[in-house]
C-alpha cells in the first residue's frame, strides 16, 4: 500500500471521527444533558474537603467520646473513634483480600478455558470455518458483555457472595483471552510454521511442538496484564453483591460517609499500584 493511499484512508478516518464526536455532543446539547448542575464549583470545593480527611486518620485522632445527640439535646450514642476505625480497617483488609482473590481465580479460570478458543480462533491455524468461527463467535460474545453484567446474572443465579464475582470474571476475562491468544498465534514467525509444514506437520502441530517457547512467555504476559486489568474490576463487583471493597464502597456512599470512601479509594489505588509494579516487572523479565 501506498504512502498517499495511506495517508488519505488516515484522513478519511479522522474525518468520520470528527462527524461522529459532533453528532454525539450535539445530541447531548440538544437534550440538555450537557449540566453541571446548579452550584458545581461549591459542591466540588464541598466534597473535596470531605475527601480530604480519610478515616483512617481516626485511628491516632479519633474522638474517644464522641457524643451522638438528639434534637432536644440527649444523648443518644458515645463512640470512641478510634476503636471503631481499628475494627473497619480491619473489615478493609479483609475486603482487600477478597476482592483479589477474585480476581485471582477469575483470571485462572478464563485464561485455562480460553487457551483452546484461542488456538482454534487463530487464523493461521487453518481450521475449517465450521471449528474456527464459532470459537470466535463465542470469544466476541464474552467479550461484549461487561463484567457487571454478567455480575448481576451470576448474582441471580449462585446468590450473593464472591463465588458469583469469580464467575463473573471468568466470563467476560475469558473472551479477552482467547483474543489475545488468538492475535499472539497470528503473529508469530511465520518462518517458523512454514518450516514446521515442509516437516509434514500441520499449523497445530506446529504450533504445539515447536512454538510453545515463543508463545508461552507471550502468554504469560497477557495473563498477567488481564490479571492486572481484573484487580481494577473486581473492586466494584461488591456494589452488586459479588463481595469484596465494592460492598464497602457502597455502604460509604449510601450512608455519605466521604471519610471512609477516601480511606476506600486510597486502599483501592494501593492495591493496583503495588499489583501493577509487580506484574509490570514480571512481564519484563519474561519479555
Amino acid at each position: 500500500m501506498s504512502r498517499g493511499w495511506a495517508g488519505r484512508r488516515l484522513a478519511w478516518y479522522l474525518a468520520g471521527y470528527v462527524v461522529l464526536v459532533a453528532l454525539v455532543a450535539g445530541q447531548f446539547i440538544a437534550a440538555g444533558d450537557f449540566s453541571f448542575g446548579r452550584r458545581p464549583w461549591e459542591n466540588l470545593t464541598k466534597t473535596a474537603v470531605e475527601l480530604s480527611r480519610p478515616s483512617f486518620l481516626n485511628l491516632w485522632f479519633g474522638n474517644e467520646r464522641l457524643e451522638y445527640r438528639s434534637d432536644d439535646g440527649r444523648v443518644l450514642r458515645v463512640e470512641n473513634q478510634r476503636e471503631t476505625e481499628a475494627r473497619f480497617l480491619v473489615a478493609l483488609a479483609r475486603a482487600i483480600w477478597t476482592t483479589f482473590a477474585i480476581a485471582t481465580l477469575g483470571s485462572l479460570v478464563a485464561a485455562l478455558l480460553a487457551a483452546p478458543f484461542g488456538v482454534v480462533a487463530a487464523k493461521n491455524m487453518a481450521l475449517p470455518p465450521w471449528v474456527a468461527r464459532p470459537a470466535r463467535f463465542a470469544l466476541d460474545l464474552a467479550r461484549s458483555i461487561h463484567t457487571l453484567v454478567f455480575g448481576l446474572l451470576l448474582v441471580g443465579i449462585v446468590g450473593l457472595g464472591p463465588m458469583a464475582g469469580v464467575l463473573a470474571i471468568a466470563a467476560h476475562s475469558f473472551g479477552t483471552y482467547g483474543k489475545l491468544y488468538a492475535e499472539s498465534i497470528e503473529t508469530a514467525d511465520a518462518q517458523l510454521i512454514q518450516s514446521g509444514v515442509a516437516l509434514g506437520l500441520s499449523p497445530l502441530q506446529t504450533l504445539v511442538f515447536g512454538l510453545g517457547r515463543t508463545l508461552l512467555p507471550q502468554w504469560i504476559a497477557v495473563h498477567l496484564y488481564v490479571w492486572e486489568y481484573n484487580v481494577r474490576d473486581s473492586t466494584v463487583l461488591g456494589l452488586i453483591g459479588a463481595g469484596g471493597l465494592g460492598l464497602l464502597l457502597s455502604e460509604a456512599i449510601s450512608l455519605f460517609q466521604w471519610g471512609r470512601l477516601a480511606t476506600l479509594l486510597i486502599a483501592i489505588v494501593a492495591l493496583v499500584m503495588v499489583f501493577d509494579a509487580v506484574s509490570r516487572k514480571l512481564r519484563h523479565d519474561l519479555m
